[in-house]
Order: C-alpha cells, then sequence, then structure tokens
C-alpha cells in the first residue's frame, strides 16, 4: 500500500495583514489531498494580522504567534521547527506573506511526487513572478560560481548576477534544472533536507539567509533542482534603489550576511577576493545623503568585521541602537 502524501505550506508574516489574507486564500482553496497543513509564523505583527488569523476557523491553519520580531530567517527556523515535530511531513514549501503558489501548483507537486520525478531531490525551487507575469529578479535561482568553471568565468568576465542566475530560457523550458541555491519563496524541501542541513540560523535575521541554507545543503551532498512548471506569484518591489537600502538598519545584514555566503561558497578563494569587497562595499555610502554617511559607515565597518569574524552576536536592539 503506498504511503499517504503530505506537504505543509509555511508562512512567515510580518504587518502585511492584506497580502498575507491574499496568500492564506490561495493556500487554503487547495485541496486536502495536495496540502496537508499551512503553518503561519507571526513575527510579532502590530496590524490586526493576529485577529485576522483568530477569525479564521480552518482545522490545516497552525498559527504561531512570536513575541518579537525575529526576521525572516528567524521566522522560518520557528515555522520549519514546528512543521517538522506536528507533522513531520513529506515535504515543506516555504514563501513570504506576499507570495503564494499558482493555482494548480500544488497539484502540479503532487503529481510530481507521485510519478517520481522528485526521486533523489532534496528541494525543488519554482518559477517565481511578479503579477505582471515578469520574472522575479530576487528569487531567480543560482548556480554556485566556484563549483562550475563555466559559470565562474562569466562572472569572472563582468557577467553580475546573471552569470550565475538561471536565465529566462530556463523559465521558458520544460525540463528541470539542476541547481545550487534558491530563495525561500516557493522552495519545496523534503524531509531529507532538513536531515541534512538543520534550520536556517535565526541569527542571520534578514537577507542572504536562505541562500546560506540551500548553499550549505547542497554542499552537504542535497540535490536541488528548478521546476519551471512549477509557478508561484511574488507581489513585491525591491526595498534597493539606485544602490540605496532602507531602512539604514538593514545595511548591516545585508552586506554580513552576503560576505558569510561568499565565503561559504567560494572556500579558500574568499581570501583572495576580500580585498575587492573591502575597497568596493564602503563606497556605497556615496548613494546615501550626507546625513546618513556616517551611519551607513558605522554600519559597514561593523558589518565586514562581524562576517570576517564569523561573529552573529549582535542583536535587532543593539543594531538599532548602532543605526541612529
Amino acid at each position: 500500500m503506498q504511503k499517504s502524501y503530505s506537504l505543509v505550506a509555511i508562512v512567515v508574516t510580518h504587518n502585511r495583514q492584506d497580502q498575507l489574507q491574499q496568500t492564506l486564500h490561495s493556500l487554503l482553496a487547495a485541496s486536502v489531498d495536495d496540502l496537508t497543513a499551512v503553518v503561519v509564523v507571526n513575527n510579532a505583527s502590530t496590524d490586526g494580522t493576529a485577529a485576522h488569523l483568530r477569525a479564521i476557523h480552518d482545522p490545516r491553519l497552525w498559527v504561531e504567534s512570536l513575541a518579537t520580531n525575529q526576521g525572516g530567517a528567524g521566522g522560518f527556523a520557528h515555522g520549519m521547527q514546528i512543521a517538522r515535530k506536528v507533522y513531520d511531513p513529506d515535504w515543506i514549501v516555504v514563501m513570504d506573506d506576499d507570495a503564494r503558489p499558482e493555482r494548480d501548483t500544488l497539484a502540479q507537486f503532487r503529481t510530481m511526487h507521485s510519478d517520481g520525478r522528485l526521486a533523489g531531490l532534496a528541494g525543488v525551487a519554482a518559477a517565481v513572478r511578479h503579477p505582471d507575469g515578469t520574472i522575479c529578479r530576487m528569487n531567480r535561482p543560482t548556480l554556485n560560481p566556484f563549483g562550475h568553471a563555466a559559470v565562474f568565468l562569466r562572472t569572472l568576465l563582468g557577467g553580475g548576477r546573471g552569470a550565475f542566475h538561471l536565465d529566462d530560457a530556463a523559465y521558458a523550458s520544460s525540463a528541470m534544472r539542476p541547481i545550487d541555491g534558491a530563495s525561500f519563496v516557493g522552495l519545496f524541501l523534503s524531509r531529507q533536507a532538513i536531515d541534512l542541513a538543520g534550520y536556517p540560523d535565526p541569527a542571520l535575521f534578514l537577507y542572504a539567509d536562505d541562500a546560506i541554507y540551500t548553499m550549505t545543503l547542497t554542499r552537504r551532498g542535497g540535490r536541488m533542482a528548478f521546476a519551471p512548471n512549477l509557478g508561484f506569484e511574488h507581489d513585491t518591489q525591491s526595498l534597493s534603489v539606485q544602490g540605496i537600502i532602507l531602512p539604514l538598519w538593514r545595511v548591516y545584514y545585508y552586506h554580513r550576511n552576503r560576505l558569510i555566503l561568499y565565503r561559504l561558497a567560494a572556500g579558500w578563494a574568499f581570501w583572495l577576493l576580500l580585498p575587492l569587497w573591502l575597497w568596493s562595499w564602503p563606497r556605497l555610502g556615496r548613494h546615501y545623503p550626507q546625513q546618513d554617511r556616517a551611519v551607513f559607515k558605522r554600519l559597514m565597518n561593523r558589518a565586514l568585521r562581524d562576517a570576517i569574524r564569523g561573529d552573529l552576536s549582535l542583536t535587532q536592539a543593539d543594531l538599532l541602537r548602532l543605526s541612529r
């Protein structure tokens, strides 16, 4: 007799009640066969999200309300732990509160599981697009340039993000593609993935926590693939405009975590490339208003120092004080 299939969705939310409402409507519209449960981690929202969640009476909904905002990394870690402990599903699928599967995505994923197309895979990344149908830049899966000679060469020759992110042709294809990293939007993770990589590190708080997690997974032997037939919508806009990241305190997490990711990806070559980042990243302060540049410099210096030391002890409260 074939073992029953189980999938648990994990949604992390903070003060985006309207977006969360759309996401839950999409998820709970799926059949019980296609979606076992939804775990919502409410990251200390203050906009009425808690009352909205209390008003939803669906046996598949599990709500975990946190007393303090633990960021995306802490929220996903908490949600994954609950999913594993309470449901121990075959697969989980993670997403932000402003992201949601397209109508038939969960049913398609179940079919892929049943017919063996997912055999041996620890993770599967969906094709994430904006509501207007354009590909969501921040959610393009990646290849580790330090593990693929051709990708490394394209990156070295100035290819930018496009050199190691999947191109438009991968989205237009019907074939699955091997990948090394993916975002926490439309990412399906198997039970094996958690066995290999554990849970995201809450100390990362925000930015690159998903890239670090998936890179860790593949480096430990977990195979990942991009499935262009699995569609997700991400109704978001980038927080970075003309080199500016706001609020200013996010500068610390953005650059500290990116450097940690590069160290993980590059191995020994990290130390050869480090002087480039130490020279170029502080120069980004010129994009900020004059009155913010001293704070930017302080945050950047601390981010670089902590990343090199591997020090993740700075708390969110201390960071906010540092950014004043």
